[in-house]
């Protein structure tokens, strides 16, 4: 790429592009120009970004050595920009669910999730136990109805645990803010609640925990940052929150996350990086990486995080747990950081399927009036089978694509696809999706564009406070014009066109969830934070339409790499078609759950380990 303005791809018309196995569609890989830093070499590289004169031409040699130029800003779309992904409803028939009558409550929401679940799933499908698996909600409810612990226990265990994790030698760096006195106030309260046999639902009494982006009182709502609080004050909590809270759960404080959500890694250097419980030399993944961590390593059974990028299902895959991300809209976004508001969604991760379904119940729901929404849905929960799940399945899968990832990843996920179409009979599906390369582009440009115009009227007063990663990634975001936004939103129509017409053919599309395992963590990264492009890439590489596009995904671990870290097996579904994908979870955990590890850090607050 040169000093002149670079040639850019000419698009085919939707209608004339082949999506089936038979395609001449030119599968791209990514290519990503641009070296790991870290410490002293993130510093000097964020100074040249931020020079007038060097960082405007560092900037234009960057973006045209990662093909944004010849991708997306000089391309030529026949497509007319689509700004938002809200999906129509449609009611795809689904099979064994029950629907949610809209005018519950979110405690009735959760018991109608008990009544969908089988009487006892701690046994595969190949009638082996499993050699290790985490306590539930339905674990921490039956304790306490029965008087064997109480949530006092459970939290003053919790408080001494976290206590433990946040000192050397682990500095696990779970959280940002955690309240001991509130967790032992909410606790008081529960114990009391089951004590006179009047608990709220069976979430009464758990202990869960919120991402720092989604507000949540007492705690200022952060974003990974030392600073965000201090012009936008938490003063009421976050719809899903609330939610939470009217089913008697536990909320036991902020976890860690990447500042700002503009990074993978889950390395904060205002406070720590948050660590992988199955080896805490690794990345727990970013954004939502002390959600998925605290989960993880046994802290909670369910966590809130937001999805913009993959952001929940990551750190999910990374650490060993189940990561839903719902359909855009599905889940209320006021009270949550408005960082990206057409591609986040507050998502949920657990360490069973069964924990993520009951937690989905429970923050699902109409909008709230005072949030403006056209759209009308129903909300279906999955009958959830003890032997054979639903039938007549129909998976679609992209080869080039699906093998596009480390050979530990590609031959585990593999493995696992063909265990599921061996046991349940579920067709394969061959497709092509093209132009992955310049969705994953486009979606970038979004992603950045949307963050960099949230925090422009606080950047310049406070710029100088952010980690010298999340300088450097706002740099880059701030460096996209309206043109190339624009150009972005008409790639997001065409490929929201492409998987429409893959959905008419399938129920979901398969995938790993990320494309190489967690890596190591580089000591200098944990001052000035790290840029690694090149394995951000790898990955998001798999999770950028379910935020692109609005559409609901799911990531369930399906087994290890050699060295024992976790890799997850993902699903991405029909807008509103949440039900399917928690079946599909689910039948996936029943094979490969005898095989599931403990990781080097768990706590046992059950004390029964």
């Amino acid at each position: 790429m040169g000093l002149f303005k670079s040639k850019g791809v000419v698009y085919k018309p939707v209608k004339d592009v082949n999506l089936g196995p038979d395609s001449t569609e030119f599968y791209r890989q990514a290519d990503v120009k641009a070296p790991r830093m870290t410490g002293i070499l993130v510093k000097i590289f964020t100074w040249f970004l931020e020079s007038p004169i060097i960082g405007a031409l560092l900037l234009y040699i960057l973006k045209g050595n990662n093909l944004i130029y010849e991708l997306i800003t000089n391309a030529e779309f026949e497509e007319t920009p689509l700004y938002v992904p809200k999906h129509h409803f449609e009611d795809h028939k689904e099979q064994e669910v029950k629907c949610i009558d809209s005018g519950l409550t979110p405690p009735e929401h959760v018991q109608l999730a008990i009544e969908c679940l089988p009487t006892s799933s701690k046994k595969a499908r190949n009638g082996a136990k499993p050699s290790f698996c985490r306590w539930t909600i339905m674990d921490y409810s039956r304790a306490y109805s029965s008087g064997d612990i109480t949530p006092l226990m459970v939290a003053e265990r919790f408080v001494a645990a976290v206590d433990e994790s946040s000192k050397a030698p682990l500095k696990m760096g779970f959280f940002i803010n955690y309240n001991v006195d509130d967790i032992l106030k909410q606790a008081k309260e529960s114990t009391l609640r089951y004590q006179k046999g009047e608990p709220i639902s069976v979430l009464d009494g758990v202990p869960v925990a919120i991402k720092d982006e989604i507000d949540c009182l007492p705690y200022p709502t952060t974003g990974g940052t030392k600073w965000l609080h201090k012009e936008r004050p938490c003063v009421d909590d976050a719809c899903c929150v609330k939610r939470l809270r009217l089913c008697g759960a536990i909320l036991v404080g902020k976890t860690n996350m990447h500042e700002l959500g503009a990074g993978t890694s889950g390395i904060n250097p205002h406070y720590g990086a948050a660590r992988n419980p199955y080896d805490p030399s690794k990345i727990a993944g970013g954004s939502s990486s002390g959600s998925a961590a605290v989960v993880s390593a046994g802290l909670c059974p369910v966590a809130l995080g937001v999805d913009g990028g993959g952001s929940v299902r990551m750190p999910a895959a990374l650490c060993g747990v189940v990561g839903l991300k719902p359909t855009f809209g599905r889940v209320p976004h006021s009270g949550v950081l408005p960082l990206n508001w057409t591609v986040g969604m507050v998502g949920i991760l657990a360490g069973t399927v069964e924990d993520a379904l009951i937690a989905y119940a429970a923050i699902s729901g109409e909008i709230p009036r005072h949030q403006p929404s056209n759209i009308l849905t129903k909300i279906n929960l999955p009958v959830l089978p003890l032997t054979k799940s639903i039938s007549d399945i129909k998976l679609a899968k992209y080869g080039k694509w699906f093998d596009d990832c480390s050979d530990d990843v590609r031959i585990c996920c593999s493995h696992a696809l063909s265990n599921l179409q061996d046991y349940y009979g579920w067709k394969m599906v061959d497709v092509t999706i093209p132009e992955i390369e310049g969705m994953r582009l486009a979606h970038y440009l979004t992603i950045g564009s949307e963050s960099s115009t949230s925090l422009d009227s606080h950047a310049e007063k406070y710029f100088k406070e952010l980690g010298w990663d999340a300088r450097a990634a706002l740099n880059f975001y701030g460096a996209f014009s309206s043109k190339e936004y624009i150009k972005a939103q008409k790639m997001r129509n065409r490929q929201m066109q492409f998987h429409m017409k893959i959905f008419a053919e399938a129920d979901v599309i398969v995938s790993p969830t990320t494309g190489v395992t967690a890596y190591s963590i580089q000591d200098d990264a944990l001052k000035t934070g790290e840029l690694d492009y090149v394995n951000g890439a790898a990955l998001v590489r798999f999770s950028v339409s379910g935020n692109f596009l609005g559409l609901p995904a799911v990531t369930v671990p399906v087994g290890y790499n050699k060295l024992g870290l976790p890799i997850g097996l993902q699903f991405i579904g029909r807008p509103w078609a949440e039900a399917t994908l928690v079946h599909l979870a689910f039948a996936m955990q029943a094979i490969r759950m005898s095989e599931y590890r403990k990781p080097k850090i768990f706590y046992d607050l059950m004390g029964k380990d």
